[in-house]
């Protein structure tokens, strides 16, 4: 059963990623000019020549088909800006820092925002509670990069308590991460909150209470588990939107991950950096929300019942 399941997702992922893939290409060919175009000490002729070095000067199907193999050999040619460089470098050496900012940022907001919302269920309608959600609302409410800025002036720029950009020390790390992880947390403990109450009511958590078993382990073991299903089902969205953010959050704090040089490759017209980090991204995003979805129901039973009773 479960086999088959992953099959029809890796086949969806598959089509999935092509027509990304084919989306991007198209949006890349549909501007005008060429990337060459700013070169002024540039002549016709060797503006022809550099398209002609980049493929540039074949037609789009065979630029397409070209893109695919490059694709599916996982070498995404030299950059257009930095002819020193291959796409593939600068991979190496971004997406290392993006991906820590990233992960960082999610085992900080997984685990504030489940205990937050936890901590405000237990104490429903009390301080705990109104402080917790007041927080998780402003903390939807307030765009990262504007939380950013306001983490500078206070805790780097008025106090000094911590760097004020780079990504060279644990101390450098606090602010992103308090900027990227802000938004995720609240939702996850606003989540956790409610389903946690939902579960509390429940008549197994009414059993275990009467049997005598200690608060914290039918909080743990029994009540814990079933409320964050719904937690792991927004996982994928999180993820893919904290991934994402870290482009914004990276210019701000002037950090070295894959957001300055896709920025910087949107500047300049670097058509091979874009459609690389593209697809790139795309590829990590659609395996981590396949990876979710595989956890969930190994997690969720009722999913696999679900899927017999269709079956039959």
């Amino acid at each position: 059963m479960m086999l088959g399941y992953i099959v029809k997702r890796l086949l969806i992922m598959i089509i999935t990623l092509w027509i990304i893939v084919t989306l991007t290409f198209i949006l890349m060919v549909s501007i005008p000019g060429s990337p060459f175009n700013s070169e002024r000490s540039s002549n016709e002729i060797v503006q022809a020549n550099l398209e002609a070095h980049y493929n540039l000067d074949k037609p789009y199907y065979i630029q397409y088909l070209l893109y695919l193999k490059s694709i599916a050999t996982f070498d995404f040619g030299p950059s257009i800006k930095k002819p020193d460089h291959s796409v593939n470098d600068l991979l190496g050496r971004g997406f290392p820092i993006s991906f820590e900012l990233g992960m960082i940022t999610i085992i900080v907001a997984v685990l504030s925002g489940i205990t937050l919302g936890v901590l405000a269920a237990l104490g429903h309608n009390g301080l705990i509670d109104y402080m917790a959600m007041g927080y998780a609302v402003l903390g939807i409410s307030i765009p990262n990069f504007v939380l950013a800025t306001l983490l500078i002036q206070q805790l780097a720029v008025n106090t000094e308590i911590f760097p004020v950009a780079t990504w060279s020390s644990p101390l450098h790390m606090v602010l992103p991460t308090l900027a990227l992880a802000t938004g995720p947390m609240a939702i996850i403990a606003r989540l956790t909150r409610s389903t946690m109450l939902e579960v509390l009511t429940q008549d197994y958590i009414k059993m275990a209470r009467a049997k005598g078993l200690a608060p914290w382990k039918i909080i743990v073991k029994h009540a814990l588990k079933n409320a964050l299903m719904p937690v792991v089902t927004i996982m994928g969205t999180l993820l893919a939107g904290i991934l994402t953010g870290t482009f914004v959050i990276e210019q701000i704090f002037a950090i070295p991950g894959m957001g300055k040089y896709f920025v910087e490759s949107i500047n300049q017209r670097d058509y091979p950096v874009i459609m690389g980090t593209t697809v790139f991204y795309s590829s990590f995003l659609i395996i981590m929300l396949f990876l979710v979805d595989i956890a969930y129901s190994i997690l969720d039973p009722r999913i696999k019942v679900h899927r017999k009773e269709g079956e039959g």
